[in-house]
């Protein structure tokens, strides 16, 4: 006989607890009157037995009796265990860093070229 608990999907945003992850829930909905996508991101505590998940990871959660104050939710399964990667530099940002770090390089080897040809 199925349970009719409700279950969410969310992203691990915190493991610092023990056994305790704080996972953000992220619905989407069209606003009734300017017709543009809202996003709205709650926080949920949940339980989690194992201790092991990571920052990032994709959990379903299941709402239980309470086990704390503030924990009424339990994972149960682990959707994406690895976590989502962060990028360190944007694509973007790595051709305007790169950029200007070969354009100093150019300038330098061209003023020491120049140098030599005024000594001559």
């Amino acid at each position: 006989m199925p349970n009719n608990r409700r279950r969410l999907e969310g992203r691990v945003v915190s493991n610092k607890m023990d056994k305790t992850v704080v996972v953000a829930i992220e619905r989407r909905k069209m606003h009734p009157i300017y017709k543009k996508v809202v996003r709205t991101t709650k926080t949920i505590m949940a339980h989690d037995e194992s201790n092991a998940l990571e920052i990032g990871a994709l959990v379903r959660v299941v709402e239980s009796k309470p086990l704390s104050r503030r924990k009424r939710w339990v994972v149960e399964a682990v959707l994406q265990a690895e976590a989502a990667p962060v990028l360190e530099t944007l694509p973007d940002e790595e051709g305007l860093i790169g950029g200007a770090a070969e354009s100093d390089d150019e300038v330098e080897t061209d003023d020491a070229e120049a140098g030599e040809g005024d000594e001559e």
